[in-house]
């Protein structure tokens, strides 16, 4: 067997004319009980299990098939109700996609059912590493500032104490511990256990500003659901992403979610709204 069958998703209805699919193959639909499947015929060269997992480890191969899988969905769920399946999901042949649509067909009308009317949002919440709280005051390669527990400063106290513990014993031991006070590695263990305090108070509040901002939008949405968070190298900022959420969305409701969205955003907090999707986090369903 030389052809697979790529399955890009399922909806209610035929779409007259639909963009190529994946390397530029032709997409058809196949009928079954009410649902509509989209799918093309793809070479298993390319797309059986073994070269799929070498292409998978091509970025470049990866972006462009991903490119023309959401070109076909997006073009379907403009016109229709639509379930998308995930990225390369291959069958053997026609006889597999239509076998899944006579066991599965009441989970995607379910599914289908459920996102009638609604669209998906995306929001992803930014703010600056650390949440602005850097690292202690320090000096090259982590010493203390100089000034700071200058040389002979705690020799010359530790004197202090040996002549005042005549004293009495309790000024004495107040007196030592005063002198440990004013060693460089003491005072340098204090600023950074300041710093490591601040860092974890600036991490507390960021997950709660993310949580709040999580729970405002759903409240208006059908559904919500909280990704994680992307790898810089993918999201292509350096800032720290709060909140990488998807929201299914009325589509009356559209433009008072995107209002409450702006203003989520401020006191260090960047709010960025995309959108409106197929609803790609409410309707993908793994394959049986």
């Amino acid at each position: 067997m030389t052809e697979g069958t790529y399955l890009y998703a399922v909806a209610r209805d035929p779409l007259p004319g639909c963009p190529p699919g994946v390397v530029g193959t032709a997409v058809r639909t196949i009928v079954r009980d009410g649902l509509v499947a989209y799918v093309s015929t793809v070479p298993l060269e390319q797309f059986g299990e073994e070269p799929l997992r070498r292409s998978l480890e091509d970025l470049d191969w990866l972006a462009e098939t991903a490119r023309a899988h959401h070109r076909v969905v997006d073009a379907v769920a403009a016109v229709t109700t639509t379930a998308p399946v995930r990225l390369v999901t291959v069958y053997e042949d026609d006889g597999q996609v239509v076998d899944l649509l006579e066991r599965r067909g009441d989970d995607f009308q379910e599914l289908l059912a459920q996102v009638t009317g609604r669209r998906e949002w995306g929001v992803k919440a930014y703010t600056k590493p650390g949440g602005g709280v850097g690292a202690a005051d320090e000096g090259p390669a982590g010493r203390p500032e100089a000034g700071e527990g200058q040389p002979g400063t705690a020799q010359s106290e530790g004197h202090a104490c040996q002549a005042e513990a005549g004293a009495g014993r309790g000024e004495g031991h107040a007196c030592q511990a005063k002198a440990r006070e004013g060693r460089p590695g003491t005072a340098y263990l204090h600023r950074r256990r300041a710093s490591l305090r601040g860092r974890e108070h600036a991490r507390r509040q960021a997950l709660n500003r993310a949580e709040h901002i999580h729970r405002a939008l759903s409240e208006i949405a059908a559904a919500g659901r909280r990704h994680r968070a992307q790898d810089s190298r993918l999201s292509g900022r350096q800032d720290w992403m709060l909140l990488n959420g998807a929201y299914l969305v009325d589509e009356a409701r559209a433009a008072e979610f995107a209002a409450l969205a702006d203003t989520l955003g401020g006191d260090g907090v960047e709010i960025r709204v995309t959108g409106p999707w197929a609803p790609y986090s409410f309707t993908v369903m793994e394959p049986a």
